[in-house]
């Protein structure tokens, strides 16, 4: 019996998404909205500057934020990004160098009708996932996680070491559908270090509280 028969109604995919970020934190649109998101953050979300910057100062380092933050919008954008998240007040004194990217990523299947976990496995399988890749679980759905280490490389314009995390997310009801969230840090300049790997407990975190939303 078919869904219309029975009177039921086929699940729908999901139209966004929403996600619980740290205080502090700020979501920067990518796609619409982008310089009235870097105006509230200029003038604030750092009316606040870490200790150490001096008073006369702190516009020169509100302006450099936003230099950088201004880079990684269009780094983000070139690789399809929705939203891009960053911290925006200091915690302990100090401003974390840190940020993550939420994109819309396509997926052509040879089988529309697979299951997002059998994606996922086929997606393990593959040569550039082996002992990088690992399953996990994000709510209800299942996804990909992959920690890696990049170093500076300033031919290529890696400016400094960073960690890398990024989980993969198949949409509800739709696995040609799939949604990257991409985290990266210099931590303390420490790779190793207790610090970066608090940052990435933290953004660990917030991907757990990850939720596809429906109109």
């Amino acid at each position: 019996m078919s869904d219309q028969a029975s009177g039921s109604v086929a699940p729908s995919a999901p139209t966004g998404y929403a996600v619980v970020l740290p205080p502090g934190w700020a979501r920067i649109p990518l796609r619409q909205g982008t310089d009235e998101a870097l105006q509230e953050i200029l003038f604030t979300h750092l009316e606040r500057v870490p200790e150490g910057v001096p008073r006369d100062k702190a516009i020169h380092y509100r302006l450099e934020v936003r230099r950088q933050v201004e880079k990684a919008v269009r780094s983000a954008r070139k690789n399809g990004g929705l939203d891009l998240y960053v911290p925006v007040q200091p915690r302990g004194g100090i401003l974390m160098a840190a940020s993550f990217v939420i994109a819309e990523r396509h997926m052509p299947l040879e089988n529309p009708l697979q299951t997002a976990g059998e994606v996922v496995g086929q997606l393990m399988a593959q040569e550039w996932a082996r002992g990088e890749a690992r399953k996990v679980q994000v709510g209800s759905n299942p996804a990909l996680r992959w920690e890696r280490r990049v170093a500076a490389d300033p031919d290529r314009n890696v400016e400094v070491a960073s960690c890398r995390v990024e989980y993969l997310i198949p949409a509800e009801n739709d696995v040609s559908r799939w949604i990257s969230i991409a985290f990266s840090t210099p931590g303390d300049g420490n790779l190793e270090s207790e610090f970066t790997a608090v940052l990435v407990d933290l953004f660990d975190a917030v991907v757990s509280t990850f939720r596809w939303s429906y109109e």
